[in-house]
């Protein structure tokens, strides 16, 4: 069984944009579906939450502030499953509250262990 990462992606939202009451709806659904997939025991881990503010550090050791509201989508935070393939783990992102919701996207990357 392999690693993938799912990155989770969308629009940024301002904190307080959401009510409290859709706040809590929404997770629920994340936390029906990621118990879902710890059921069945290929939830490797539970990831984070990622903040809206951050650093980004570029050639000639450039710090900038970012990411900027101006970015059309952001990363919103990561989970690791295991699946046997690519398309296992698709079948498991299909559930995600982001695609049901259609609010945005997953992107599946495998992960590679570093070799000694």
């Amino acid at each position: 069984m392999k690693e993938f990462v799912m990155i989770f992606r969308s629009e940024p939202r301002l904190e307080g944009q959401v009510s409290p009451q859709v706040l809590q709806e929404m997770m629920q659904a994340w936390q029906k579906w990621m118990g879902g997939i710890a059921a069945q025991g290929k939830l490797a881990s539970n990831g984070n939450r990622l903040g809206t503010d951050g650093r980004s550090v570029k050639p000639g050791n450039v710090v900038t502030n970012g990411p900027y509201v101006e970015i059309k989508e952001m990363v919103g935070g990561f989970i690791i499953v295991r699946a046997e393939s690519f398309d296992e783990a698709a079948e498991m992102a299909k559930g995600c509250p982001l695609i049901v919701a259609s609010a945005g996207t997953v992107e599946i990357r495998d992960i590679v262990p570093m070799e000694n």
